[in-house]
């Protein structure tokens, strides 16, 4: 009886669709399953990386400095192939990145979505897409001046998160300085 609609179908082939289904579901195992657990202490640890995250990223465009201070000794910025080493290589990054954006009138923020931030132990990573946005005065429209990719590895120190290596990658509004270092990643 509960063969009978599929008279069509010998027993055969319906034993081997049900086995290329199951092995099809088995297959398919969320992504979130290869996690690490979550653990009181790694949650407080992706806050503490989304703060610094959103700490750092505030301070662009407000004529900030000190960025370096976010980043290890020996630590690497990559923006779209122009790379820093150290601390003093960073700054220098940022005053050439300044000298070589070009200004936006108003207010701008720096949106991150996507964030996905993996902790194990003392060490991290965190992949992001980052969305500028700019508004010339209270009633204009924002404008979207530029957008892309992060990927992060960071390192806790004394109970601090800081960078360590850092590679940003345009998608979109990459500002002409970047054009004879910037690569497809």
């Amino acid at each position: 009886m509960l063969f009978s609609r599929f008279t069509k179908v010998s027993l055969g082939t319906f034993f081997l669709l049900v086995a290329l289904t199951l092995m099809l579901a088995a297959s398919a195992v969320p992504a979130a399953a290869q996690r690490p657990a979550a653990t009181p202490q790694t949650l407080l640890d992706r806050a503490q990386i989304e703060d610094l995250l959103v700490e750092y990223y505030g301070q662009l465009g407000t004529g900030g400095h000190g960025f370096s201070d976010y980043y290890v000794e020996d630590s690497i910025l990559d923006v779209n192939g122009i790379i820093g080493k150290g601390k003093q290589g960073i700054e220098d990054l940022y005053k050439k990145a300044v000298a070589g954006s070009p200004s936006h009138a108003g207010t701008i923020h720096m949106l991150l979505t996507n964030l996905k931030i993996v902790v194990k132990d003392d060490t991290a990573t965190a992949d992001v897409i980052w969305t500028g946005v700019s508004s010339e005065t209270v009633k204009a429209v924002p404008q979207i001046f530029e957008q892309g990719r992060e990927h992060d590895e960071l390192v806790k120190r004394k109970g601090q998160w800081y960078f360590q290596h850092r590679v940003i990658t345009a998608d979109g509004g990459m500002p002409a300085m970047y054009e004879k270092t910037y690569t497809q990643r």
